[in-house]
């Protein structure tokens, strides 16, 4: 089998990952912080751990690391609980369902308005884009990294900077970023960064986190046992039980702490090399071809292509590829914004991505499978 659906989830995972998860499970899987015997103790020890190495990797407080079920439930709880009534909100042009539905919902309550600035161009032009959409109401900009539709990777540092000038609370959706890029949420002042354990960091699917920077309160969402202050009827003002109400998910944290470790061993800027070397050897190939369409944002390499053959469905040529052992994704991957942007069409598009486990032989096992396909459908489908 030849894996290319990596940014919907890595897979294969590193051994450690499930081999540290079956060890939480058979040997110290207590309850953390409800109890004072051994296992809740080595429970709620893991877990402490893993938050000391996500806050080395993203520059933060081990405390203000937020454990959650995925990055949707991340940028829920970071927009909902830090959104002011009635503000204005800048998106990107490019955003996730994960971002775009909450605020649409948002602003059918009329609890906030919201409008999109552009992300053509280089950072001065979407520093441009951002600057003329603010209004006097606007305190909070929510961005992705890296689209999950392909290259395109947002100068957030810049933004950041600009967000802290103009006192705009700063989230950023890194779903597709973190662990291939680096990213400090200190030195790029971001106010809450969101990710998934399952993607680049090679974690467990069913874990999130959100990362704040300092001094970050906002609303309460989730209400619930933290295992402190239990006579209190409200929630503790402190972070990070003020956002984990409930038990905790203790093997698969146990298993991301291992998968970190391995991770930052390889080194994520050795990752992402690697990645766009893959990369550049899929683009050289798919556009040898006249009827495939590859869809761009940048002249730069990344880790995600976005390609159709011309008259097929996406749906079609992702079926056929299943056929011989490839795993791929086609369709409009939530991002219907990202889709509009690049006119893709009705049928969206097919995407592939890659990770350290995939090989420049399985980019052309993959290329030799797509050249099969389109002498298969000579006569298109679709106009």
């Amino acid at each position: 089998m030849i894996y290319f659906d990596n940014p919907a989830t890595t897979f294969p995972k590193p051994n450690c990952l499930s081999e540290e998860i079956s060890k939480c499970i058979k040997f110290y899987c207590g309850n953390p912080g409800r109890s004072s015997h051994s296992l809740s103790i080595k429970s709620a020890e893991k877990i402490y751990d893993t938050r000391a190495l996500l806050a080395k990797i993203f520059g933060a407080s081990s405390e203000n690391v937020i454990f959650t079920y995925n990055t949707t439930y991340a940028l829920n709880i970071a927009i909902k609980s830090l959104l002011k009534p009635h503000s204005h909100v800048l998106i990107s042009d490019i955003e996730h369902n994960a971002v775009l539905r909450p605020i649409i919902s948002l602003s059918r309550q009329n609890l906030c308005s919201y409008s999109l600035f552009c992300t053509d161009g280089a950072c001065e032009d979407i520093l441009k884009s951002i600057e003329d959409s603010i209004t006097s109401d606007t305190n909070m900009l929510i961005c992705t990294h890296c689209s999950n539709v392909g290259e395109r990777r947002l100068p957030i540092k810049e933004i950041g900077a600009l967000c802290r000038e103009k006192g705009i609370t700063f989230i950023v959706d890194g779903a597709q970023s973190a662990g291939v890029h680096q990213i400090n949420v200190h030195d790029m002042c971001i106010d809450a960064l969101c990710i998934p354990a399952h993607k680049s960091l090679y974690g467990p699917q069913g874990l999130g986190m959100i990362i704040f920077n300092d001094d970050i309160i906002g609303k309460i969402i989730i209400e619930g046992g933290t295992g402190i202050n239990s006579l209190e009827s409200e929630m503790p003002d402190f972070l990070p039980e003020r956002y984990e109400a409930g038990t905790m998910s203790t093997p698969l944290i146990s298993g991301l702490y291992e998968s970190l470790k391995w991770l930052t061993d390889i080194g994520i800027d050795n990752i992402r090399a690697y990645e766009e070397e893959l990369y550049k050897t899929a683009l050289d190939l798919l556009s040898i071809n006249k009827r495939i369409i590859v869809y761009k944002m940048n002249s730069y390499p990344g880790n995600t292509l976005m390609f159709n053959i011309k008259g097929l469905p996406a749906s079609i040529v992702s079926s056929e590829l299943d056929k011989r052992g490839i795993c791929t994704r086609g369709g409009f991957h939530c991002a219907p914004l990202a889709h509009q942007k690049l006119k893709t069409g009705p049928g969206g598009a097919l995407r592939i991505g890659f990770s350290v486990f995939n090989t420049k032989k399985e980019i052309f096992s993959f290329y030799e499978a797509i050249c099969e396909i389109i002498k298969e459908y000579k006569k298109p489908i679709i106009n």
